[in-house]
C-alpha cells in the first residue's frame, strides 16, 4: 500500500473542472468504497462503479456506509458529501465544499457586508419569486409586506384550487401537531426545502449565516434560498398532499417533495440562483483553477503567496 508522501501531490490540472462535473450525485441503501480512483456503490443489484472526480457533490441518503478509502479518493478530487435525508429532502451533515476556491464565500460576504448590495440582493430575491413585479425602489419594509401579502394570496388560491379550507398559517415551534393537516403538511415541506438549500448551500462553499432578507440566526442565508422556491413549489405540493388525505401527512409531503424536486432539478436551480444573486453580474466564479492562494495588499491589490516579499523572489 502507498503512503501520503510515496503518492504523487494531485493539481487542478489531474481533475475535472467544476462546471463539467455532475453537479449532485445521490446514493442511498448502499456501501460506498473504493477501487483505483473511483468510488463504487454496491447493494443487492450489484456494484457500480463512479469516477471520483466528475463529482461535484456526493448526496448520502438513508441505509449508506462509506468507508475511510471512500473519503480518502473523494477528498483528493475535491469532491463534497453531504449526508441527507431521503432524496436529499432533510441536511444532517456534510464534509469539504464543492470548491477550493473561496470566491462565492467572498461575494457574498461583500453583498452583505454593504447595506445597499444587502438591499440589491433582497430585491433580487423578490424578483426571483414574484417576476412579474418590479421591487425597484422598495424599502425593506415595503418588500417584506408586498412578499406577505404575496404568499396570503398564494395560500388562498392553493385553497380554491385544491377545495381545501384555509384558516390561516397555524404553527407553534415544537407542536408540529398542534395544527390541522394543511398546516402540518406546509411546516413538512418548509422543513424539507430548508434541507435541500442547507445542502446546497454547504456543497457550494457559502456562509449559511449571512442572510439578506433573514438576519440573525445561523441559517439566515438557508432561510433565504428556501423561501425562493415556497410559492411555487412548497405550498402547492403540501395543499396538493393534505388534499389527498390526512393520514401519514409528513412523511406523505416529504415522498411529494422529493418528486416535484426531481422533476423540476431544483437543486440544479438553486445553484444556478445562489451564483446569479451573489456574485457580480459581470464575472462568473473561477473554477478552472481553485488551487490559487494570494495574499491580500493595499488597495485591494492581491500578490503572490508563497514568496518572501521582503527581498527578490525568494521562497517563504
Amino acid at each position: 500500500m502507498s503512503t501520503v508522501s510515496q503518492r504523487a501531490a494531485l493539481t487542478p490540472r489531474h481533475l475535472t473542472r467544476t462546471g463539467d462535473r455532475l453537479s449532485f450525485i445521490y446514493l442511498e441503501r448502499c456501501t460506498v468504497h473504493r477501487d483505483a480512483n473511483a468510488i463504487t456503490a454496491q447493494d443487492a443489484e450489484g456494484t457500480t462503479h463512479i469516477p471520483s472526480a466528475t463529482i461535484g457533490t456526493l448526496l448520502l441518503g438513508p441505509g449508506t456506509r462509506i468507508t475511510h478509502q471512500a473519503m480518502s479518493v473523494l477528498g483528493e478530487t475535491g469532491a463534497a458529501v453531504v449526508w441527507t435525508g431521503e432524496h436529499a429532502v432533510r441536511y444532517y451533515a456534510s464534509g469539504r465544499a464543492l470548491t477550493r476556491s473561496s470566491a462565492l464565500m467572498e461575494a457574498q460576504a461583500l453583498q452583505w457586508a454593504n447595506p445597499r448590495t444587502r438591499l440589491t440582493v433582497a430585491r433580487e430575491m423578490y424578483r426571483l419569486r414574484f417576476p412579474d413585479e418590479d421591487p425597484a425602489g422598495l424599502s425593506r419594509r415595503e418588500l417584506l409586506g408586498r412578499e406577505g401579502k404575496r404568499v396570503k394570496e398564494c395560500y388562498h388560491a392553493q385553497s380554491a384550487r385544491t377545495g381545501i379550507t384555509w384558516r390561516g398559517r397555524r404553527y407553534t415551534p415544537g407542536d408540529f401537531a398542534g395544527g390541522d393537516t394543511v398546516n402540518q403538511a406546509i411546516t413538512a415541506a418548509a422543513q424539507c426545502m430548508y434541507g435541500i438549500a442547507h445542502a446546497v448551500v454547504t456543497s457550494l462553499g457559502c456562509s449559511p449565516a449571512l442572510g439578506f432578507v433573514h438576519s440573525g440566526h445561523e441559517l439566515s442565508f438557508v432561510l433565504d434560498i428556501a423561501d425562493l422556491y415556497k410559492t411555487e413549489i412548497g405550498i402547492p405540493v403540501a395543499f396538493d398532499t393534505a388534499a389527498g388525505s390526512d393520514e401519514d401527512i409528513a412523511s406523505r409531503t416529504r415522498r411529494a417533495l422529493r418528486d416535484r424536486i426531481n422533476e423540476t432539478s431544483l437543486l440544479d436551480r438553486c445553484v444556478d440562483d445562489i451564483k446569479a444573486l451573489v456574485l457580480p453580474h459581470t464575472t462568473t466564479p473561477s473554477d478552472h483553477d481553485p488551487d490559487v492562494v494570494t495574499l491580500q495588499s493595499d488597495h485591494g491589490h492581491h500578490i503572490p503567496a508563497g514568496i518572501n516579499h521582503d527581498g527578490p523572489d525568494d521562497l517563504w
